[in-house]
């Protein structure tokens, strides 16, 4: 629908006299508390529901299997939804990052991966609403998951009263081939805070050069009091180092699945929290998550179900990540230089036979 000109002169208008829309965010916002209160009054059910609730293992006293000093660095081993109930410090938690199983009977350690299907939804309800008790109140959840769940969680996280900020997309090229369907390309990165207006929130920190600036150098890109020819990445990630990490890659580790980029899980951090702050993991996996905490000098948590791979994790994190940007102001353009070049000088034919 094309826009209008706006005459009521109490509408805010961007240049040119157009309406200044409200914008997804503060949609969203203004919605969250009406789906909360629908869950609460019993009118949004999802499968999950019909299964009862984990009851958390009484712990006395909460000990890490592996621990790191400046930062904090803690590693947990157990089930995440107890770990999450006894934490110490629950309430102060500043960004949680989650790659769950995604019950596709995939071996992860020593973790059952083949619920059936309302047991795994009421899995996945009871270990965000762990995490939702852990988050401060200027907090951020970041879930990572595919296209199977993703539609649950976004309804779980609503009707908790939590505000999306953004459905991002890791976009990658090397999905596994099939004939029955079109190939997965790609997997949901879900942003959600508690309080989307006082969230920890630093653009500046992950600015990469537009395709304005990229592409064409444009002057407009320029033009701008500060971040010339920067910008604010897009909600479709892919790009250098954001592949998914194949046996050659130099971030893999041994008897892992389905590794996440580092410089994924730098964007989130750098982003979502500040140095000092305190970066959480339940499902800890590789230990990417902490390994980069660690490089950005956040303190951090990692829970992993699995022995084995809890160790692999701490090794990995005492290591320190290989694929991290830094400062480096990098392009995801998917075109080539198309500025003005001067022209090639041909070269002068050499005289034929008198």
């Amino acid at each position: 629908m094309a826009e209008k000109k706006v005459t009521d002169h109490f509408v805010e208008v961007r240049p040119g006299g157009y309406a200044m829309p409200s914008g997804a965010t503060q949609v969203q916002r203004r919605a969250a508390g009406q789906i909360r209160a629908a869950a609460e009054a019993g009118d949004i059910r999802l499968f999950g529901d019909t299964v009862s609730a984990h009851e958390p293992i009484a712990t006395q006293s909460l000990k890490p299997a592996h621990q790191l000093n400046d930062p904090d660095t803690r590693v947990y081993l157990s089930d995440c939804r107890d770990v999450l109930a006894a934490l110490p410090d629950k309430g102060q938690v500043d960004l949680i990052f989650a790659d769950p199983p995604f019950n596709w009977d995939v071996p992860y350690d020593e973790w059952r991966d083949g619920m059936p299907r309302a047991e795994y939804e009421r899995f996945t309800f009871d270990w965000l609403d762990g995490c939702i008790n852990a988050l401060s109140p200027r907090g951020s959840l970041w879930v990572n998951i595919p296209d199977d769940t993703a539609a649950e969680i976004v309804m779980h996280l609503k009707r908790r009263g939590l505000t999306m900020i953004n459905w991002c997309i890791w976009h990658f090229r090397f999905g596994q081939h099939r004939h029955t369907s079109f190939i997965m390309s790609k997997v949901h990165a879900l942003y959600f805070a508690k309080d989307p207006v006082n969230r920890i929130w630093n653009p500046d920190a992950v600015l990469e050069q537009s395709d304005r600036a990229a592409i064409y150098n444009d002057p407009r890109t320029q033009a701008k009091d500060e971040n010339k020819g920067m910008r604010v990445p897009m909600d479709v990630w892919y790009g250098k180092y954001w592949g998914r990490i194949q046996g050659n890659n130099k971030e893999r580790r041994a008897l892992h699945h389905n590794q996440i980029p580092e410089v994924y899980l730098e964007r989130v951090i750098r982003a979502c929290s500040n140095e000092g702050d305190l970066v959480l993991d339940p499902f800890l996996g590789s230990g990417t998550t902490c390994t980069v905490a660690r490089a950005l000098n956040r303190r951090s948590i990692g829970i992993e179900f699995g022995k084995g791979n809890a160790a692999s994790a701490f090794e990995r994190i005492n290591a320190g990540p290989v694929h991290l940007i830094g400062d480096e102001k990098t392009s995801s353009a998917i075109f080539e230089d198309r500025r003005a070049k001067p022209p090639r000088k041909r070269k002068s034919k050499a005289p034929g036979p008198a």
